[in-house]
């Protein structure tokens, strides 16, 4: 048990890691309310990002049980929104109000390219 929380406590501080990689990791402010903003905006990050995963994959394991695919504990236990393979840390931005609310529609794993249908490659990530 204690390694399992060791290696979630790991792969939070490799996504941390990563999300702060635009200074290198380091506290560039000389004053403690600075680094407080840095680290405050890191967590917000940090929990966004997961937040994000957690409603993809909630509604990626809902969409496989409709299809019928066996969704067992097992295989939940070992999903995790600490991934970050498929995330580019590196350039600009740009966060808009999405035209509909809720998720956008789940990339069809039967497609041929594996690109989305319904958003292209350089539409801003909402």
């Amino acid at each position: 048990m204690i390694g399992a929380q060791l290696n979630v406590t790991e792969a939070r501080h490799r996504l941390a890691r990563k999300i702060f990689f635009g200074q290198r990791g380091e506290l560039r402010q000389h004053y403690r309310e600075g680094m407080e903003d840095q680290l405050g905006a890191l967590g917000l990050a940090l929990n966004a990002v997961v937040l994000f995963h957690s409603l993809y994959i909630d509604a990626a394991v809902k969409q496989l049980a409709a299809d019928g695919f066996p969704v067992t504990d097992e295989l939940l236990a070992r999903l995790s929104p600490l991934q970050y393979d498929h995330i580019n840390f590196l350039g600009r931005y740009a966060f808009t109000w999405p035209q509909t609310p809720g998720l956008r529609q789940l990339r069809d794993p039967h497609s041929d390219d594996g690109e989305d249908e319904q958003m292209p490659a350089n539409e801003p990530w909402t």
